[in-house]
């Protein structure tokens, strides 16, 4: 296996205090759209991110404003961290006009172009050959732009992970491969269906390089997804990014979760990123407890804002169901 190098540095206190706001207010996201969705004001169903923030900051950090993401039906964290506005999620989920997408998308397929999202493709591993295609696009504009791929450890057994990353890999293109590995494809154990110890593994079978990264810290996510950045910009190639990380909640809303060891989901809990970036900040000096709360407070209230525009905003006209429809 070709391990890729993955720089061991601090980011600055500016780039860290980002990475916890984002990472709480990801957090704070899931929670609200829990209870929202429980109390029945959210139409459809909901795949929360919760717990698996460092995977989704560490990465979005790493990129420039101008490189894109795709992404899954567990987008709310991704779109977060890459900067899309907590209103217009928000509206996307109650499904109003104001939405990002509209009221369109929903849940499963929020994005925004203007912020280098594409918007989320529910479909396992639907997206990674649409990020090597968009990879390739910035190829061929000469541009110097990268495009990140989120995906589940489910997705690496279809065949779509493997077109879109043997292709990305042939034609040297400016894509870093995330894999999200928390263990589960839905309720199935990642042990009972792939044999290989890691999913990094895999990517000697394409000739590029992998990188291992503890999805639990995001400063370890933000120093692997750096390296792989640099060198895709760099002209070098794709690289594939596994991190081992945990979602705290079920598969989705309606996911008992019943396959789980209850030990397993609370060993787990024990390396909450949030918590740990907060008690790192603290303990080196980097910022003091005060100055955290505030941005804690100021994430609360940009969540309420949220909630309440989307309440506000109307809901789509039946007549709007034929707009953006291609018709001869």
């Amino acid at each position: 296996m070709f391990t890729a190098q993955k720089p061991d540095k601090i980011p600055s206190r500016e780039i860290l205090l980002r990475m916890y706001q984002l990472m709480f207010k990801a957090r704070r996201f899931e929670e609200t759209v829990s209870l929202l969705f429980t109390n029945g004001e959210l139409p459809g169903t909901v795949h929360l991110y919760t717990g698996q923030e460092a995977v989704a900051v560490g990465v979005c950090s790493a990129l420039g404003a101008d490189d894109w993401i795709t992404s899954t039906h567990r987008p709310h964290g991704h779109a977060v961290a890459k900067g899309l506005p907590i209103r217009f999620l928000m509206a996307e989920l109650f499904g109003r006009t104001t939405g990002c997408c509209g009221g369109y998308g929903g849940s499963m397929h929020l994005g925004d172009l203007d912020y280098g999202m594409l918007p989320a493709i529910a479909i396992v591993a639907g997206a990674i050959p649409i990020a090597t295609g968009i990879a390739l696009a910035f190829k061929m504009q000469k541009t110097n732009k990268v495009v990140a791929c989120f995906f589940g450890d489910g997705a690496v057994n279809e065949g779509s992970f493997h077109e879109g990353v043997n292709m990305a890999a042939i034609w040297n293109l400016p894509a870093v491969f995330v894999c999200e590995n928390n263990l589960y494809g839905a309720s199935t154990h990642i042990s009972k269906v792939m044999k290989a110890e890691n999913v990094a593994d895999r990517a000697s079978a394409y000739g590029i390089p992998s990188v291992i990264a503890d999805g639990m810290d995001v400063i370890d996510v933000y120093n692997a997804a750096y390296g792989a950045v640099d060198r895709a910009r760099m002209g070098k190639g794709p690289t594939l990014v596994e991190c081992k990380t945990y979602r705290y909640v079920g598969h989705s809303r309606s996911d008992p979760q019943l396959y789980r060891p209850k030990d397993e989901v609370e060993a787990w809990k024990q390396k909450d990123p949030i918590v740990r970036l907060k008690k790192f900040l603290t303990e080196k000096k980097i910022a003091a407890a005060l100055e955290i709360e505030q941005l804690e407070k100021l994430v609360e209230e940009e969540i309420e804002d949220a909630v309440d525009f989307a309440r506000r905003s109307p809901h789509p006209s039946p007549e709007d169901a034929i707009l953006n429809v291609f018709t001869e």
